[in-house]
């Protein structure tokens, strides 16, 4: 007899739970930085298309789960809090590192694969505005003046190369990769040897797209890719 399949019941997703959601997925890749205020109630209910009760009901979703926390007065507002807390200790990022551990390193290990194959399809596909915002990219991130700045440049850059792919799986697993390997990233020493080496390893990337050659895009994101690998296994380790 033919077992019946399994089906799991299909969660709908609340106006609100939508909102955080968005809202969350930009905090955990650090594209909004700890300590900046969200947009206002009223703005927000515009970007989303809601009202601003939905709105107010994503934000307290937001600050039960630790990522912001409302501010009264003149200069109050909601700020991000999460994923680091507010006094910038890695405490709790390291704690986090050292629970998923596991995770990260099947992250390192398909990261080596997927972005190397993501660079080499994009030197086929991009095309001048993809360049231009990869380049633009990179410079912000050599000119960051904090490593919050820096970060949140490196993700858009890592972002913009899988979105000039133009799969949106490529786009979507480099996304995922980077949810999971930001905590451990921010937990590496900050040096300015660190940042030259991103940045020619950056700019090498760039070339290559630039020249449309797709093994040179995939071998340099290999270099790059192996040497963040390299670091952050070795952080895994010293927890």
């Amino acid at each position: 007899m033919i077992q019946e399949p399994r089906f799991e019941r299909i969660e709908q997703l609340r106006a609100h739970d939508y909102v955080a959601e968005q809202v969350r997925r930009l905090i955990m890749l650090r594209l909004i930085p700890v300590g900046l205020a969200l947009p206002p109630e009223r703005d927000l209910a515009r970007m989303f298309g809601v009202g601003r009760a939905t709105v107010q009901r994503a934000i307290e979703v937001l600050v039960r789960d630790g990522l912001v926390e409302s501010r009264r007065g003149r200069s109050g507002g909601t700020f991000v809090t999460g994923p680091v807390g507010t006094d910038g200790s890695l405490r709790r990022v390291l704690a986090d590192v050292r629970r998923n551990a596991a995770l990260i390193e099947e992250a390192l290990a398909f990261r080596l694969e997927a972005e190397p194959a993501a660079a080499g399809a994009a030197a086929g596909s991009r095309d001048d505005a993809d360049l231009e915002r990869i380049r633009e990219l990179i410079e912000r991130a050599a000119a960051a003046e904090t490593d919050a700045a820096f970060m949140a440049h490196d993700t858009e850059l890592h972002l913009a190369v899988a979105h000039a792919t133009r799969n949106r799986f490529y786009a979507e697993a480099i996304e995922r990769l980077r949810v999971v390997l930001n905590d451990p990233l921010v937990a590496l020493p900050d040096s300015e040897l660190w940042h030259a080496r991103s940045h020619a390893e950056h700019a090498a990337v760039l070339d290559a797209l630039a020249a449309g050659d797709g093994e040179a895009a995939r071998e340099a994101m290999h270099v790059h890719v192996t040497h963040t690998a390299q670091a952050i296994r070795a952080l895994l380790q010293a927890l």
